[in-house]
């Protein structure tokens, strides 16, 4: 005879406690109306129940449905032919499928219904199914967390560099450009430039190309390219600073530990000088190709992230709004940068080019910029919540999840009046109302679902690549929605006929008498400045 197995729970007495396997398999698969001396399942089954007010737990509802029983069957009937389709499988009971314990063979043989046997205590099942698949999930989600965000471009060229020769010029390059961190500088930089393209040229001076107060082609493009080197150095010394300031604690995250100095690919001498003179160069030369205003207001960047922002992430998390203030000044750079070059006057101050009749735009740009920063870092941030936590930052994801989720669609939604206010001070046309708004919409929507599912279920990951997309899509938009670009278009298009007489009032060349009695020409009266 096979092993005997608990059938009730401690406590119930031994002669209807023990019963064999096998024995308890054929019982129940007896035909109906065959009659056995020796073995009767019902009277064991009514001796237990008389002597304890509760089934065990085999035997009650909740084993049989987490194992696959339907909850219309919980009847006689339906046990047994669940039980009998069941032992098809094994020659065991499924009352037997958990874990049993051990008895001596020997001791078995002599144990019988009737007889005495030691008490063997009942081990339940060691986890049920719904409770696996619970943990199964539960897993899964924290292990998916800890890749979805890959190390940053500068760990990458770390990690190229260092599987370099050490004296190849390509491992030394690589290795400063890492110090850059070139991805954001290079956003930094199209933020910059977006914003210089999208500045309006002033219909006044568009009227007579004689005038020539605009710059020529050449003079803007050379502005383009001091503005965007300009920037791009000063973004790479304050970027190069902050990793001056937090090896140590760069070594403790993932997405950082590769870095440049964290690997001691580079003395902290080298970083020095290479911060100085990025910073040197790139303020010198906003300074002689844009105007004094954009070199001040990149110095003042500079300050802020490196000196202001680095520091604060272990302090407060105040320091998520000091660095979303650092994302907005780039725009308001390549803004002035446009309005310097294109003042009627040479000796245009910095008030009248921060907050002249033209000023709106760049600082509905900076808003764009500072909104943006919020459901793109508080998705990262959550991401590697646990890293930033154990690196000592102060961030939002971990000290107060609720408030993250909240922040980031908060901002989500700002942008929504942010891009309307472009085209209501005449930055550009209808059609980005149409564009602007469904790109805001996907945002809001990933916004939405980070902040009600807390990050979980990947809404944490979907708001970071919906940001990571969203503003090239945004900056692309502004330039191609830009005011009057597509007037010439459309009037082609539909046949409409430019009226040629809208400004014969204005600027008709009438002959106006001077303080010498000779007669000048109406449209060189009008001011102008010598090219820069």
């Amino acid at each position: 005879m096979a092993s005997p197995l608990l059938v009730l729970r401690p406590g119930v007495a031994p002669d209807a406690a023990t019963l064999c396997s096998r024995c308890f398999t054929r019982l129940v698969l007896r035909p109906a109306g065959s009659s056995r001396r020796s073995f009767n399942t019902t009277r064991i089954l009514q001796n237990a129940q008389s002597q304890t007010s509760t089934l065990p737990r085999i035997l009650r509802k909740a084993y049989f449905s987490s194992n696959g029983l339907p909850a219309s069957q919980f009847s006689k009937n339906g046990v047994v032919q669940w039980l009998r389709k069941e032992s098809q499988h094994t020659d065991r009971s499924p009352l037997f499928h958990s874990t049993a314990p051990n008895i001596d063979p020997q001791a078995s043989t002599a144990t019988s219904i009737g007889v005495n046997s030691k008490e063997i205590p009942f081990q339940p099942d060691e986890e049920l199914p719904h409770r696996r698949r619970q943990r199964l999930k539960a897993e899964q989600e924290a292990s998916a967390g800890n890749h979805e965000i890959r190390p940053d471009a500068s760990s990458r060229l770390s990690t190229l560099s260092s599987s370099l020769p050490k004296t190849s010029l390509r491992r030394t390059m690589a290795t400063y450009l890492a110090l850059t961190k070139p991805n954001l500088s290079f956003l930094i930089v199209l933020t910059a430039t977006t914003a210089y393209g999208l500045y309006p040229i002033p219909t006044l001076l568009t009227l007579d190309p004689s005038v020539t107060p605009l710059p020529t082609l050449s003079t803007s493009t050379l502005t383009f390219l001091y503005l965007s080197a300009g920037t791009f150095l000063s973004s790479a010394s304050a970027n190069t600073l902050n990793m001056l300031f937090e090896p140590q604690y760069d070594a403790r995250m993932s997405r950082t530990r590769n870095r440049p100095l964290v690997r001691k690919l580079l003395s902290t001498r080298a970083a020095v000088l290479f911060a100085a003179l990025t910073g040197t160069v790139g303020i010198t030369a906003l300074y002689m190709g844009t105007n004094p205003t954009v070199a001040a207001l990149s110095a003042f960047n500079l300050f802020l992230y490196a000196f202001v922002y680095t520091p604060l992430k272990r302090i407060s998390v105040i320091n998520t709004w000091v660095g979303a203030i650092v994302g907005g000044i780039p725009p308001l750079m390549g803004w002035t940068a446009a309005a310097g070059q294109t003042a009627t006057t040479g000796h245009d101050s910095w008030r009248d080019l921060l907050f002249g009749p033209d000023s709106p735009g760049g600082w509905l740009m900076a808003a764009i910029l500072f909104a943006w920063q919020f459901p793109h870092f508080n998705s990262l941030s959550h991401t590697i919540r646990e890293e930033y936590k154990n690196a000592g930052y102060k961030m939002l994801a971990w000290t107060n999840p609720a408030r993250n989720g909240r922040v980031a669609l908060r901002y989500s939604i700002l942008m929504f009046p942010v891009c309307a206010g472009l085209w209501w001070v005449g930055v550009v046309d209808k059609g980005f109302l149409v564009g602007g708004t469904l790109v805001n919409c996907w945002l809001a929507k990933e916004a939405y679902r980070f902040w009600k599912q807390k990050g979980a279920g990947g809404s944490a990951r979907a708001l970071f690549w919906a940001s990571v997309w969203h503003l090239p899509l945004l900056m692309v938009g502004t330039l191609v929605f830009k005011k009057g670009i597509w007037d010439g278009v459309w009037s082609r298009l539909f046949g409409e006929e430019e009226d040629e007489d809208e400004y014969d009032d204005e600027f008709e060349e009438d002959e106006i008498k001077g303080n010498n009695g000779s007669s000048v020409p109406a449209h060189a009266l009008l001011p102008s400045r010598p090219v820069s």
